[in-house]
């Protein structure tokens, strides 16, 4: 198993030291689910909040932006681009996001950061109707760059199975 890069010979937390790496074309793509009832799916259009989808992309955006800021060990990132899609789905709302950046630390975390912040966003404007939403299946579809080289998750099914009896 690789050795935890954000602990020292110690075991104390430290931030990793990057000063000596050269920086590289960086991607990474993440994935997320909220599973709502199929009330609300219908409804998500006519929420008096405003459209639940659009607001949740600029989140998701936004939340890219500030990963360092949110999660203490990030090194930030000049970030040169940020892609967040909302759709539709059976069973509620697929989101995906992408993040490039040319820099010296991958950019999986910001990926990560904008599909949760994006589901985390449905879920505060679509409460009202359906407080049982599930936020599910967060995890990283594919990044590239750096040292590590390249990472594509196999393709699992994009909708959760449903087994929950929900949708």
């Amino acid at each position: 198993m690789t050795k935890l890069s954000h602990f020292n010979q110690n075991g104390s937390v430290r931030m990793v030291d990057v000063s000596a790496k050269r920086a590289t074309a960086r991607r990474a793509r993440a994935r997320g689910f909220v599973k709502m009832s199929p009330q609300l799916l219908r409804s998500l259009s006519r929420n008096p909040k405003g459209n639940p989808v659009e607001i949740a992309r600029i989140a998701g955006i936004a939340a890219a932006k500030q990963t360092a800021t949110l999660i203490p060990l990030c090194h930030p990132l000049p970030l040169t681009h940020v892609d967040v899609q909302v759709r539709l789905a059976s069973k509620g709302v697929e989101i995906e996001s992408s993040v490039a950046t040319r820099a010296v630390t991958g950019v999986e975390m910001e990926a990560l950061a904008a599909v949760s912040i994006a589901a985390l966003t449905i879920y505060d404007m679509c409460k009202a109707v359906d407080k049982a939403m599930t936020i599910t299946d967060i995890c990283l579809l594919e990044k590239s760059g750096g040292k590590s080289g390249a990472y594509l998750r196999s393709q699992a099914p994009k909708e959760p199975s449903g087994r929950s009896g929900r949708g």
